[in-house]
C-alpha cells in the first residue's frame, strides 16, 4: 500500500466520515515504521480517528498515542503546514477537559500565516483548499480573515 501524501490525504478524508474507512486507515497507518514527518502526522490522525470509534475505555489511549506522534512529526518538521493542519483538526475536536489541545492557538496562527502567503505557502493547490476550507468552515478565522482567504 502506498504512503504517498496524496493517497493518505484521500484516505484521511474518507476515514473522517466513515467508521469502516477509519478502521482501514488505522490498519494501514499502524504498519508504518519510517520517519517521514508528514506520514507520521497521518499516522497520528489515524490514531485519533481510532479513538473516535473506540470504546470509552480505549479512547484516551488512542488520543495519547496521537498526541505523542504529532509531537514527533512536528519535531521533525515544525514548519510543515500539513502536519500543523492535521494536528489542529484533531486537537480542536478534543474535549477541553483532556488537556490535550494545547497547540490549537499556535497551529491556527501558523496556518493562517501560511495561507496568507499563498501561492508561496508551500501548500499545493489541493492542500491549500483543504486547509482554507477547514479554517473558515470550522470558525478558526475571523470574518475579516475569512473574506481575505476567499479571495486567494
Amino acid at each position: 500500500m502506498s504512503y504517498s501524501v496524496s493517497n493518505l490525504r484521500r484516505q484521511y478524508q474518507e476515514a473522517a466520515t466513515s467508521k469502516e474507512a477509519g478502521e482501514k486507515f488505522y490498519q494501514l497507518m499502524s504498519a508504518y515504521r519510517e520517519q517521514d514527518a508528514v506520514v507520521l502526522a497521518y499516522k497520528a490522525a489515524a490514531e485519533a480517528i481510532r479513538a473516535r470509534d473506540a470504546s470509552m475505555f480505549n479512547k484516551l489511549t488512542y488520543v495519547q498515542n496521537a498526541t505523542k506522534q504529532f509531537d514527533e512529526a512536528v519535531k521533525l518538521d515544525a514548519n510543515n503546514a500539513e502536519i500543523r493542519f492535521l494536528r489542529l483538526s484533531v486537537e480542536s475536536n478534543l474535549p477541553a477537559f483532556l488537556g490535550l489541545s494545547q497547540h490549537v492557538d499556535e497551529d491556527r496562527q501558523f496556518l493562517l500565516n501560511t495561507l496568507f502567503q499563498h501561492p508561496k505557502s508551500g501548500l499545493d493547490a489541493e492542500s491549500f483548499g483543504l486547509v482554507r476550507n477547514f479554517m473558515v468552515d470550522r470558525g478558526h478565522v475571523s470574518e475579516a480573515d475569512a473574506q481575505k482567504l476567499a479571495q486567494l
